[in-house]
């Protein structure tokens, strides 16, 4: 019996559908409803009260929340709306005109970073980019030989997005911290489906969201930043919740608060926090370790069917390098995955990788031959017309 089954009455849509999307969107809770009441419920009935009742300090007692899940202590996570705004936050605190002005980072690292770090070229940063010599994987050795003393930041993703290859943040950080360089990690697609532990990597900074396998939704990103750095480090995108006594409304420059505050900005996604409780609250309920656990057997199972059909896998084999998601390269994937969604199979597509499949611990296991044997289902049809015309 898998016991973690008995989770799936607390997600509304897995009646309804094979999900196979948590990478992207996890599912609902039920309790979320709930939690968007309780805000609607207090807005309403104490107004303006809410921000000294609880409000005000959300950025920082639903970030203790992720805390748990990622191995950080009490107030060293701040929650932003996203990525974007988080990793731009920390790269606002550095000079970008001297001689260490570089940035290393795998040019497979998601988007959004590579556009922030692209951007600040205008202020003098250089961007290495480390390539990818399969599509699948980083090379660690070129990574690492990447990073010298004209190193400032490190922003890697611990697994990558396209293919869902882990990476050695260990290493990457041992190296880095040797040359005089920070490292940055998006943890967006490890955090509540591969154990991680912020403190005992060493790491400087960590990024991430609750959109995908913390499934929370959107619109609460976090940050992460080691203690010690705290009172280092002075953003320059910043806002009025980063001052040290931001009811004083005090003009000029800013001053920052001593604490995690000062990386926040602008007035929080009070919503969007309510939101996204219920996901922390039953990941931490159930567990990293045995999510993963699930997690390696559900996607040694996926990457054996896809290929028993006849279909590439864009993942690495070996299931310790491999995070929970498997992306399968089919013909036409693009419209096989709308069609997919159009029968209620949830998956997406990647250019580069394929369509990604990602079972989470709520996942039955007879669901992975389900949507591999209708993937095969459509791409023999598909075929099959294409021949005919």
């Amino acid at each position: 019996m898998d016991e973690l089954l008995n989770w799936r009455k607390e997600f509304p849509i897995l009646d309804k559908t094979v999900y196979m999307i948590s990478h992207s969107l996890g599912a609902m809770p039920a309790r979320t409803r709930d939690r968007l009441q309780e805000y609607a419920d207090i807005w309403a009935t104490r107004g303006i009260r809410a921000w000294e009742e609880g409000w005000w300090d959300m950025p920082v007692t639903i970030g203790d929340q992720i805390g748990k899940i990622i191995g950080a202590g009490p107030g060293e996570i701040v929650m932003h709306q996203n990525v974007s705004i988080a990793q731009s936050t920390i790269a606002s605190c550095f000079n970008w005109s001297g001689k260490r002005n570089k940035v290393v980072m795998e040019e497979m690292n998601f988007t959004t970073n590579l556009y922030i770090y692209h951007a600040l070229e205008k202020l003098g940063a250089r961007v290495v980019t480390v390539p990818s010599r399969d599509g699948v994987t980083i090379p660690i050795d070129d990574l690492l030989a990447a990073i010298d003393e004209e190193t400032l930041l490190v922003p890697v993703s611990h697994v990558i997005f396209l293919s869902s290859y882990i990476q050695d943040l260990k290493a990457i950080v041992e190296r880095a911290h040797s040359v005089g360089a920070m490292v940055m990690a998006d943890i967006y697609q490890s955090a509540g489906t591969v154990p991680i532990n912020v403190r005992e990597l060493n790491l400087d900074f960590a990024t991430g969201g609750s959109v995908k396998w913390l499934c929370g939704g959107p619109g609460a990103g976090y940050l992460y930043v080691r203690r010690d750095l705290v009172s280092k480090l002075q953003p320059m995108m910043t806002g009025w919740m980063a001052h040290s006594h931001p009811f004083n409304f005090e003009g000029g420059p800013i001053e920052y608060a001593d604490n995690m505050y000062r990386f926040l900005n602008g007035s929080p996604n009070i919503p969007g926090l309510f939101a996204a409780r219920s996901g922390y609250e039953i990941i931490n309920e159930v567990g990293v370790d045995r999510i993963r656990e699930k997690s390696i057997r559900q996607t040694s199972r996926l990457v054996e069917l896809a290929r028993e059909a006849g279909f590439r896998v864009n993942a690495p084999t070996n299931p310790a390098e491999r995070g929970g998601t498997v992306a399968i390269e089919v013909p036409d994937g693009q419209a096989v995955t709308k069609e997919l969604l159009r029968r209620d199979f949830l998956v997406d597509y990647r250019p580069r990788a394929g369509i990604r499949v990602a079972p989470h611990f709520y996942t039955k296991d007879e669901e992975l031959d389900l949507i591999v044997a209708e993937i095969k289902k459509i791409v023999g049809s598909t075929t099959a017309s294409q021949a005919a015309q």
